[in-house]
């Protein structure tokens, strides 16, 4: 039974819209949420005082939503701090230099090591990580700092950042917005991921060597990185001591992910296996690298992980807060106003377009990679993502099926051009860390990313 789509659902499509054309203006989005929010409650109810409230109830019932991740995500930020001061971090990575030793390799085994450390430490904790360690051998190797920060860019807030099959940070948001189990989020987006990653770093490699042989991206082994190396922090752990909790941090990371496969665990008993972990990793530390100020510092190592957490989601949260109100989330935040026979409106568009309008994979995959790319143009990757899940369910429902794999392409496409390798501003951290321009790096990016989001694109259509 198709229901009769109602003003609701028409000011939900008009939002949508406005939503999309604010990030491609690269406008803040959260008023536009907050109004969507408001005309929808005020719609459904009448009540003046009920639309007020919505607003906040809406808020509340995403951050209950999020919380589990943005705790998570604070929790491993604070804990990848205390490895950094503490020369943990490399101790951990120190073996790897034997492998740097010319261009190639610097470029694979950063990029590589950037993509395991990102699943577990989140891809801004890991260049940090990395950055400090492994760059001046790099660049020593022959690599241009440019070189090491698309590696580091690429499979960090590229590869790892858009499957984040661990934290599973990316996934939640995007299940959650298309009505579908997290499960089945990561699933589908496993062979997207892996042929976007391939595609994308290999086209960049092979540019990157080609103009390396032009004599157009020289290295530069006078950067200030490689002066870098030789400045040292007076140690809070003995050499010892760095070794046993270099061995440690890893073997308890294995256990979780083995832990995970044994027992099934995905989604909020994932995340909260790894959060845990992180934690009791945070406070050994602290207590072992700070004798007598280990309690003060914990507590300071936490309080600088939920700052950066609430930094990053704070832009997510209006934006979660209105697509929660296209499906189950409606009935929590404005009440039981639907008309009888709705599926919720996402749903109910969903089945109106299918009516209308004969729609195809291809057409579904092409739209999903658009919109995705689209509400990565904030910067962020993250607030734009529940959009990708929502239109997602919306084209699953009028074609029939393929609700999870065009999740999961919309959830790359936003990743991939906001999270961290397209938008300028959102390439900071591995910028910084290489001391190279953004922009520079964001225009080497392009190239690549839009080959790899084209194969990854008609990949997707086979897969749905």
């Amino acid at each position: 039974m198709l229901v009769e789509l109602t003003a609701l659902h028409w000011i939900y499509v008009v939002f949508i819209a406005l939503i999309i054309a604010f990030m491609v203006m690269r406008r803040d989005t959260t008023i536009v949420c907050i109004v969507g929010i408001f005309l929808i409650a005020i719609t459904a109810t009448g009540s003046l005082s009920h639309a007020v409230t919505s607003i906040f109830t809406s808020f509340s019932y995403a951050i209950t939503e999020l919380l589990s991740t943005i705790l998570v995500i604070s929790i491993i930020v604070g804990m990848s701090h205390t490895l950094t001061v503490t020369g943990i971090n490399d101790v951990m990575i120190s073996p790897f230099r034997k492998l740097i030793r010319n261009p190639g390799l610097a470029y694979w085994t950063i990029g590589i090591l950037m993509m395991v450390i990102s699943w577990f430490f989140w891809p801004s904790p890991a260049v940090a990580l990395l950055g400090a360690v492994l760059l001046p051998a790099a660049i020593r190797a022959g690599l241009p700092a440019l070189g090491a920060a698309m590696a580091m860019n690429l499979f960090g807030h590229g590869i790892a950042l858009s499957g984040d099959f661990v934290i599973q940070a990316a996934p939640k948001l995007t299940a959650d917005a298309a009505g579908i189990p997290i499960n089945a989020v990561i699933h589908a987006s496993i062979p997207l991921v892996f042929i976007m990653g391939i595609v994308t770093t290999t086209v960049a490699y092979y540019f990157l060597r080609r103009d390396m042989k032009r004599g157009l991206l020289p290295a530069d082994t006078t950067s200030q990185a490689v002066s870098q190396e030789s400045e040292a922090a007076p140690p809070l752990l003995s050499l010892s001591q760095q070794r046993f909790f270099a061995i440690l941090v890893p073997i308890l990371y294995v256990a979780d992910v083995a832990t995970m496969v044994v027992l099934d665990l995905t989604g909020g008993d994932a995340t909260a296996l790894i959060g845990g972990t992180s934690i009791l990793i945070l406070l050994l530390i602290s207590l072992a690298g700070y004798k007598g100020k280990g309690l003060e510092k914990t507590t300071h190592f936490l309080i600088e992980g939920f700052q950066f957490g609430f930094k990053v989601f704070g832009p997510v949260i209006p934006i979660a807060a209105f697509f929660y109100l296209g499906d189950a989330g409606f009935t929590k935040i404005v009440g039981d106003f639907l008309p009888k026979a709705s599926q919720g409106i996402v749903n109910d568009l969903g089945l109106a377009l299918a009516n209308i309008v004969p729609l195809s994979k291809t057409v579904g995959a092409v739209t999903l990679t658009a919109v995705g790319a689209i509400t990565g143009l904030d910067g962020s990757g993250f607030s734009g993502i529940s959009l990708a899940g929502s239109v997602a369910s919306l084209f699953a429902v009028a074609i029939g099926k393929g609700a999870a794999a065009l999740t999961a392409l919309g959830q790359i496409a936003a990743i991939w051009v906001g999270g961290g390798t397209l938008v300028p501003w959102a390439l900071i951290p591995a910028a910084a860390i290489c001391n190279v321009d953004p922009f520079e790096l964001a225009r080497r990016n392009l190239l690549p990313v839009v080959i790899g989001l084209i194969v990854t694109t008609i990949a997707a259509i086979f897969l749905i």
